[in-house]
């Protein structure tokens, strides 16, 4: 089949080509910081492709978006929360592939949508009383790193927990996103394989169509760089909070 072929199979409608060229450039948007509406593009392409298939179309242009992410906020990125998160992400990963064909989806989203919705409420009692404190426990960044590796993997729904989590060590704005940039382009990478041999959900047809999408990935990076560099720190956090706790909504009743 020729390339014009390949998409034409797909038997795409304009208003389901709206609809992913709108979710890429929120991907594209949300690799530059501008955290929480992962939740957003997820629902956009599962109306449009089914729920596990448009789990393997999106992670080629997550990783694409990432790439851009690091190249801009590599110099903010900070180390020692990469390796701390890295081996349960990994962990996570796994079950997820062993176990992501096997679990209630729906179970899954509501219990997800129970984590995400309390733990925002934390994070909202802990800003208002204005501490400083960040937690150290060990079981706290363990417990962070095993679900975002899990939910990464069955659902590329990593965000919340990962935006919670670095809010928690009270990362300013650029360090927030240099890190995450570069601990998503990691464990994305690592989820490729299990992509193309064990899910099978991603393919050369699906790659046709990721690079059609990568102009609309590059204009939402850019726009919002540009968005990022107007919001201030303090602002940068209540607006992550406020989106984390809406897309926790939206997975609740999605």
């Amino acid at each position: 089949m020729t390339y014009l072929e390949i998409l034409e199979s797909y038997n795409l409608t304009a208003l389901q080509w709206s609809a992913i060229c709108f979710a890429v450039f929120l991907l594209g948007l949300s690799k530059s910081g501008i955290k929480g509406i992962g939740i957003i593009i997820v629902v956009m392409l599962a109306f449009v492709f089914g729920e596990k298939a448009s789990t393997g179309v999106l992670l080629p242009m997550l990783i694409a978006a990432d790439i851009f992410a690091v190249i801009y906020y590599n110099r903010h990125a900070q180390w020692g929360y990469v390796k701390k998160l890295m081996p349960w992400m990994i962990i996570g990963v796994l079950i997820g592939v062993w176990i992501g064909n096997d679990i209630s989806e729906t179970v899954f989203k509501r219990i997800m949508a129970v984590i995400i919705i309390f733990s925002v409420l934390i994070m909202f009692y802990t800003e208002n009383r204005k501490t400083t404190k960040i937690p150290t426990n060990k079981w706290f960044s363990g417990t962070a790193g095993f679900l975002a590796g899990f939910t990464t993997m069955v659902g590329n729904l990593a965000g919340p927990v990962s935006n919670i989590y670095f809010l928690a060590m009270r990362l300013p704005k650029n360090e927030f996103i240099g890190t995450a940039a570069w601990l998503f382009f990691i464990i994305n990478v690592f989820k490729l394989p299990f992509h193309f041999f064990v899910w099978k959900t991603i393919n050369k047809e699906t790659l046709i169509l990721n690079s059609v999408l990568i102009p609309a990935i590059i204009i939402g990076f850019f726009v919002g760089v540009a968005i990022v560099k107007l919001i201030s720190n303090i602002n940068y956090r209540r607006f992550i909070l406020i989106v984390t706790a809406a897309g926790g909504i939206i997975m609740m009743f999605r």
